[in-house]
């Protein structure tokens, strides 16, 4: 504000359109969300699959954590600090490196949100499960920022969509699994 409490905004038109645009896209940018991805990331990547098992069976795969080495070959270790809770942190080695990671979003049996950061990579991750008439339409969704990915984009994003793909198949296989194991073990 000027003396006289004139901005060089009130007299300058393009000024005053500039100071608009710029609040539009402030406004217009989506707000940041632990529970979201980061759709403006260089690397984006969207996987889903239809699981024949319930959501709560889905979930219990999904979020035993420690667990993941079991049905996952892509995960060999697993370290969880604290319970399943949002907060909670967790190590895990997949691929070249060790992933810190915390959980941001715990909502049983919707979704499972987490953060996690290796070699630079920033990385927000969202399982979103759906029932679909006695089945379970899960979503994968993860975002990768950094200097490393803007370096590296087009070979992170490869592994990313295969790395999703990858993770829903190993879900899905063991989530069956276990339906198929629990209806075999009520006809015995």
């Amino acid at each position: 504000m000027r003396a006289g409490g004139a901005c060089k905004c009130d007299r300058d038109p393009a000024t005053r359109e500039e100071i608009a645009l710029k609040t539009r896209v402030i406004q217009d940018e989506p707000e940041t969300d632990d529970h979201v991805i980061n759709g403006q990331a260089p690397v984006v990547g969207v996987s889903e699959t239809e699981i024949s098992a319930a959501p709560e069976v889905v979930w219990d795969v999904l979020s035993g954590i420690e667990a993941w080495p079991t049905w996952n070959p892509e995960v060999r270790a697993v370290s969880m600090h604290g319970g399943l809770a949002e907060g909670s942190d967790f190590r895990w080695k997949a691929g070249p490196g060790t992933i810190t990671s915390t959980l941001q979003r715990v909502d049983r049996p919707r979704m499972l949100a987490w953060t996690g950061s290796t070699f630079g990579i920033k990385a927000i991750h969202v399982h979103v499960l759906e029932p679909r008439g006695g089945n379970t339409l899960v979503r994968s969704e993860e975002s990768y920022d950094g200097l490393v990915v803007r370096m590296f984009r087009g070979l992170l994003q490869q592994r990313l969509d295969a790395a999703l793909a990858d993770g829903l198949r190993h879900l899905k296989v063991e989530a069956e699994r276990r339906v198929t194991h629990q209806a075999d073990t009520r006809r015995s």
